[in-house]
């Protein structure tokens, strides 16, 4: 705890960001905050939807609703920032709000992985034991998943927050990123930090590589259970259940394992800064475009929702 005084009455950082002032820069920045306002007004929509349409109070709606207020509690932690460092030419960041974007940052992302990981197995209780659906995915079974997918994140938040902020950092304060990531931020650290290296890579393994494998062992049980499906329509509509959660499984985890999981000698300032523009932008934006297009129930709750409105607006 001295240290971390010692180290907050400091100047803290300097984030060199990812966008010059070009006009190419520009216009990518300018297609980010489209981008940012679209993940925005699209997390809003769904989460708004699924609370007042009573046909999408169902376990898979419930765990949609929680992963859109993950998306969104994720886009505000760090476009904002970055936009307003961007515009005002301020790169500097607190020591305090360095930590504090850590410490929301991995809470978000821990949560989001275990939650995409635990509604894989959701997917294979509504395919392959539709009878004992109402009783292995009641409401209490939810609560828990939800519950236990945000208490981890959140743990993992804490640690790795504490952890970095604990480190003794060197004159240079210039961090090569658009935010506060952890790896970004122990280049600078003055002490050895193969121990804290080796938290982290636990870490990951544990929000990232155990949630991945239950997926894989879920989508291989319903893999099996489909192949051997006697109806072409039943086969059908069980890959379209699981379709929107696999696109954005693969988004998710795609982006997060390149990050976390490589060793530090293959990481490239400039790759990870694209990289995570990808899931921390990207992602948050096409998960709701993904699970709604490509969602008859969703899309009938807009419809329903847009009558009300012209109904409404007509009296």
């Amino acid at each position: 705890m001295g240290a971390w005084l010692n180290q907050s009455s400091m100047d803290g950082f300097i984030l060199l960001g990812i966008f010059s002032h070009s006009r190419i820069d520009l216009v990518l920045f300018s297609a980010v905050m489209v981008v940012f306002t679209v993940a925005l007004g699209g997390n809003v929509l769904l989460i708004t939807l699924i609370c007042i349409d009573s046909r999408l109070h169902t376990p898979m709606y419930f765990f949609l609703s929680q992963l859109s207020l993950m998306d969104l509690m994720l886009v505000c932690n760090i476009v904002p920032a970055m936009a307003a460092n961007y515009l005002s030419g301020r790169k500097s960041i607190s020591f305090v709000g360095c930590g504090t974007q850590i410490g929301f940052f991995v809470s978000l992302v821990g949560s989001e992985g275990l939650l995409l990981g635990l509604m894989a197995y959701d997917r294979y209780v509504a395919i392959n034991h539709p009878l004992h659906y109402p009783i292995l995915m009641s409401k209490r079974v939810c609560l828990k998943i939800v519950g236990s997918s945000w208490a981890f994140g959140i743990l993992d938040g804490i640690i790795q927050m504490v952890a970095a902020m604990s480190l003794p950092y060197c004159s240079s304060r210039n961090v090569d990123h658009f935010f506060c990531e952890v790896p970004a931020l122990l280049k600078l650290a003055c002490a050895d930090t193969s121990l804290f290296d080796t938290l982290l890579f636990a870490c990951c393994v544990f929000m990232l590589l155990l949630p991945f494998s239950i997926i894989v062992a879920s989508y291989a049980r319903i893999l099996w259970a489909v192949l051997h499906m006697r109806s072409a329509q039943a086969c059908k509509r069980a890959l379209a259940t699981c379709s929107s959660h696999l696109i954005a499984v693969s988004l998710f985890y795609g982006a997060t394992m390149f990050i976390y999981l490589r060793p530090r000698r293959y990481r490239i300032p400039s790759h990870d800064k694209v990289v995570s523009i990808f899931y921390t932008v990207l992602t948050p934006m096409l998960n709701p475009l993904i699970y709604s297009l490509r969602n008859r129930e969703v899309m009938g709750a807009l419809r329903k929702g847009l009558n009300h409105c012209k109904i409404g607006n007509q009296h």
